[in-house]
């Protein structure tokens, strides 16, 4: 009998302390980009306290940390990556880490100050892109779209790399040495013929992708949405629904339609 009294009070304390851990769990830390995920946290950040939520947002400025921290259990979530990178970086490192919805899309876009246009590319013309093995394919697809690049039958473009390449009409070369971040500085510094600048760094360097770009990658059926990232078995968290629904609220969308008119767009 008292084993039995015993085994309940246990029981019903453990059960106790979990709610209280539930009612208590209502701050989210998110790792971010400072632009433009940062600043559409932030928008979001009074329709969470609404909900009795206190949101925090951790501006990281490099593409290989937030996953890190993540994994360590460091973040709640991270926002600042796109579901090919997410594949490759789970499969690459081993984390246990998925999507929990996708939030917004940031077109990619060509830079130059030499050329207006990617035909205009002389032979041999050298174009900067980032180290990003899982964006190679979205980097060629600007050259694909304007004939002057073809690629091995049968391989989806998410899924290309610069050694698909069976025709290259004009000798371009494809340097992929540099992080995203130092694009925009190659770019001011007329180091390249051409730069293809990931839309976040662009706007953190005050360039508009609509109108100081040669060519603008296409929102129509894209696989790069940005999303939101958590480890995996905790999509599902009461939190981390909140917080995709504030960012995927209509205050939200309109908010990312009027401040970045086109060069971020709303994912769903």
């Amino acid at each position: 009998m008292k084993r039995l009294l015993t085994f309940t009070l246990i029981a019903v304390l453990t059960i106790a302390l979990a709610a209280c851990g539930k009612s208590d769990d209502k701050t989210i830390t998110v790792g971010a980009s400072p632009a433009p995920h940062a600043e559409i946290l932030k928008k979001a950040q009074p329709i969470l306290e609404k909900k009795g939520y206190k949101l925090k947002v951790k501006e990281i400025n490099d593409y290989t940390t937030p996953n890190k921290l993540l994994d360590k259990s460091e973040i709640d979530a991270n926002f600042f990556q796109h579901t090919p990178y997410l594949n490759k970086e789970s499969k690459d490192k081993g984390y246990k880490i998925e999507s929990a919805g996708n939030i917004h899309l940031e077109p990619m876009a060509v830079y130059s100050k030499k050329y207006k246009s990617l035909k205009e590319l002389p032979k041999g013309a050298t174009i900067y892109v980032s180290n990003n093995p899982a964006e190679q394919g979205r980097f060629l697809k600007f050259f694909v779209d304007e004939g002057l690049i073809k690629l091995k039958d049968g391989v989806k473009i998410q899924d290309a790399t610069f050694k698909d390449i069976t025709e290259n009409k004009k000798d371009l070369k494809f340097n992929h040495q540099q992080a995203a971040e130092y694009l925009p500085k190659i770019y001011q510094n007329q180091d390249a013929d051409a730069v293809i600048i990931n839309s976040n760094f662009a706007i953190d360097q005050k360039l508009s992708p609509k109108k100081d770009s040669i060519a603008l990658e296409k929102a129509e059926d894209n696989p790069y949405a940005n999303l939101i990232a958590v480890q995996k078995g905790h999509k599902d968290d009461k939190k981390v629904q909140e917080l995709v629904k504030a960012l995927q609220s209509k205050e939200v969308k309109d908010y990312i339609n009027k401040k970045y008119d086109g060069a971020v767009v709303p994912a769903e």
